[in-house]
């Protein structure tokens, strides 16, 4: 089946120009299977789907409901979580990756990193040469991305190939003009979220490929010097004013998450210092 699993709407994402219908309508024109929503920190273009996904002339079309999450310490992290899951805690950006990464695996869905070789802002190899032990507790990665250069997404391979971990490709298109330039084949049927997972849990052989944008000089100045404003202004500027908030909101998220997790483990502690105790007793 053939999916393009990076795409952002117009009403998920606030640098996008294509709206869901829109999306759709292409990729059913170029024979796709489906195509993954993954807009920034945001399901606002998963719900829109929702208002339209019973529509008679979508019945064999799969929209695969995901989010592009922003770390505080390694770029855009794509996430998917089971079928009709939706956790307000990836609708506040910062969480570091480890903590990001725990909250995913526990809840049964899967991640890796976005375009991990692109602009340093917002890459996962970009911020700092990240752990291969970090690095392995991810379900795929992105290895083919459309609006990154040959180079990028040679290095994405490779480095997918190093962790043995599955290959994701995505056009990350915010305007109409790539959509279909990236393709991931998956050799099982997928019709929802929870058969995606499945299949990069069970090793089902899944294939990243596409064709790079064409990139001039212009272009890519344009983009480096807006990506790297954008980081300074956010995550220097708007965002140490926003961080006290932002912890705070997801503390109080993460409290019904974490908690039963922590009952557990103290439990865990006390039946064991338990046993301890009485095998102490029994062999003095």
């Amino acid at each position: 089946m053939k999916f393009d699993l990076h795409c952002h709407t117009k009403e998920g994402s606030l640098d996008s120009k294509v709206s869901v219908k829109e999306f759709v309508h292409k990729f059913m024109a170029l024979g796709f299977n489906g195509f993954m929503i993954s807009d920034h920190n945001s399901y606002k273009g998963c719900r829109a789907w929702d208002k339209i996904k019973n529509d008679p002339r979508y019945k064999d079309f799969c929209v695969i409901r995901g989010v592009e999450y922003d770390t505080k310490d390694a770029g855009h992290i794509l996430v998917i979580m089971p079928d009709d899951l939706y956790l307000p805690i990836m609708k506040i950006r910062g969480m570091r990756c480890s903590k990001l990464i725990k909250i995913v695996h526990i809840f049964g869905g899967i991640l890796g990193p976005a375009h991990p070789f692109g602009v340093a802002s917002s890459s996962a190899m970009g911020f700092k040469k990240m752990d291969m032990r970090l690095l392995k507790r991810f379900d795929f990665i992105e290895a083919f991305n459309t609006c990154e250069s040959r180079s990028s997404n040679s290095k994405a391979a490779l480095l997918a190939k190093e962790c043995g971990l599955p290959t994701f490709a995505g056009s990350d298109s915010h305007v109409s003009e790539y959509i279909g330039m990236a393709c991931t084949d998956i050799s099982e049927n997928i019709y929802c979220n929870n058969d995606l997972i499945a299949a990069v849990k069970n090793g089902v052989k899944i294939e990243a490929h596409g064709t790079e944008r064409e990139e001039t000089k212009k272009a890519k100045r344009k983009e480096h010097w807006i990506g790297i404003l954008s980081f300074k202004l956010y995550n220097r500027g708007i965002g140490k004013l926003i961080c006290p908030y932002r912890k705070i909101r997801h503390r109080k998220l993460l409290r019904p998450i974490v908690r039963p997790f922590i009952y557990k483990e103290r439990r865990t502690r006390r039946e064991q210092k338990s046993r301890e105790s009485k095998q102490k007793k029994l062999s003095g």
